[in-house]
């Protein structure tokens, strides 16, 4: 049976109050739409189970995460979030190749992910992921970066293609430098691993400040200086 959008939203809501059994509806009503998304990543190397497990995970982000003050249909906003999830996982279809044991450590931390999303009733801390897995938060981070590289400055962060994440460091009169931007990135290789870090998940990945304190243990006001600290230091060093 199809729920209507009023009682989607209202399931959405209960869930997003720590509603278990609305979420758990919620995930088998929208199960169809996330193996019709599944079916199109097939034929790339994957298996079936390990995108599905993926699948699900962003669908329980669209729950977390979906806003019930905007006027959007909540399939219009999970569609690209459970892509997302999935997309990230194949990234590696290039000609870089991914070693088989991290492959296999990528399924066990979504499959975390998706145990932890459904019981907490929101996205797990990267500190949670560790601790559930039983591995050192060291381990998970690198394991979290693996799933969601940072490799390409110059990838397009939005669907027309007109801006590349460089843009957002650079300052817009250089935008059309190629110079600048291969100077941009050897300082970004010149910054510590933590502001690295920062900087990357900020503006290439566009996570707030809350989520990636959460990712690297540290908190919020931690992340802000270090944010602002880094990007004064790329100005000096990009003058």
């Amino acid at each position: 049976m199809k729920w209507d959008p009023a009682q989607t939203r209202a399931l959405i809501a209960r869930s997003q109050e720590g509603d278990k059994a609305a979420r758990e509806a919620l995930a088998e009503e929208n199960e169809p739409l996330v193996k019709s998304i599944v079916r199109r990543f097939s034929g790339r190397g994957a298996e079936k189970d390990d995108l599905l497990q993926l699948g699900r995970v962003g669908l329980l982000k669209a729950i977390a995460h979906f806003d019930l003050s905007q006027n959007v249909r909540f399939s219009t906003y999970a569609v690209p979030m459970i892509c997302g999830e999935i997309k990230r996982f194949l990234r590696d279809d290039g000609p870089v190749k991914m070693p088989r044991s991290l492959k296999e450590k990528q399924r066990a931390f979504a499959r975390a992910q998706q145990t932890l999303c459904a019981s907490l009733g929101r996205e797990a801390g990267i500190a949670e992921i560790a601790d559930y897995m039983q591995i050192s938060l060291e381990e998970a981070v690198t394991v979290l970066e693996s799933m969601s590289p940072c490799d390409s400055l110059d990838r397009p962060v939005f669907e027309d293609g007109t801006a590349s994440a460089v843009d957002f460091l650079e300052d817009p009169a250089r935008r059309a430098s190629v110079a600048d931007r291969l100077a941009l990135r050897q300082c970004l290789a010149q910054l510590e691993d933590r502001e690295r870090k920062v900087i990357l998940l900020r503006y290439v990945k566009h996570f707030t400040q809350a989520r990636i304190a959460g990712i690297l243990g540290l908190s919020q006001v931690q992340i802000s200086r270090i944010e602002s600290r880094t990007l004064e230091k790329l100005r000096r060093k990009m003058g």
